[in-house]
């Protein structure tokens, strides 16, 4: 693949990877937050699949392939399948509003791109140039873990930190090895597949999976 393809390429698919973060906190539809998650599993898909190309690396290439299929159709599948058990369609009441987030998710921008800053000048090439844009959906996935009352939220926002971890890895080492993604891709399938039984379990004792009702009972 010629330069003058990659870099656009690369730039669409960083872009988007961004572009579908920052939407998470702009809606508060479960459902389209779900969507907007494949979305951005489409996109670090196409991502890794634009630097294996690029570099002629026929095992990066069939890896972005397998992180599509898992983060851009098995775990959005498992997701709406606890939302339906869940029976919560919205987010109702974050911790911060919507105006609010996207102002401190621009912050959070600018403090990726200054701590990235050293990484670029160390190899300042299209790729690393890229990594404050993962550096951001880091921050705002962990923005979205501690902002969000929902399980469900809670959960994409754990699932945004690490899309955005797995971004970093491709964009610094032109990878990881394929048994590495593997197990790292199980762990966090796992983790979704435990997140679903006990949204149903909730679901089935407490009537819903609001945390700070949960809270409520508790006390």
């Amino acid at each position: 693949m010629p330069p003058s393809l990659y870099v656009p390429l690369l730039d669409l698919a960083c872009g988007a990877f961004l572009l579908t973060g920052m939407m998470v906190l702009w809606r508060r539809d479960l459902a389209a937050i779900v969507r907007l998650f494949a979305l951005q599993g489409i996109a670090l898909a196409a991502l890794i699949v634009v630097l294996g190309v690029y570099e002629q690396d026929v095992e990066l290439v069939a890896v972005g392939l397998g992180v599509g299929a898992l983060r851009a159709g098995l775990l959005p599948y498992l997701m709406r399948r606890a939302l339906i058990a869940g029976g919560a369609g919205r987010e109702v009441r974050p911790v911060v509003n919507v105006a609010t987030s996207l102002l401190v998710a621009a912050v959070l921008a600018m403090l990726a791109y200054a701590v990235a800053q050293p990484l670029i000048r160390l190899s300042p090439t299209p790729a690393t140039q890229a990594v404050p844009i993962a550096l951001t959906v880091l921050l705002v996935g962990f923005f979205v873990l501690v902002t969000r009352r929902r399980a469900l939220s809670q959960v994409v926002g754990f699932l945004l930190m690490d899309n955005a971890i797995t971004m970093t890895a491709f964009l610094t080492t032109s990878g990881v090895p394929l048994v590495v993604e593997l197990g790292i891709s199980m762990d966090v399938l796992l983790a979704v597949l435990v997140f679903q039984v006990l949204t149903t379990r909730m679901r089935a004792a407490f009537g819903g999976t609001d945390l700070d009702e949960l809270r409520e009972l508790h006390d």
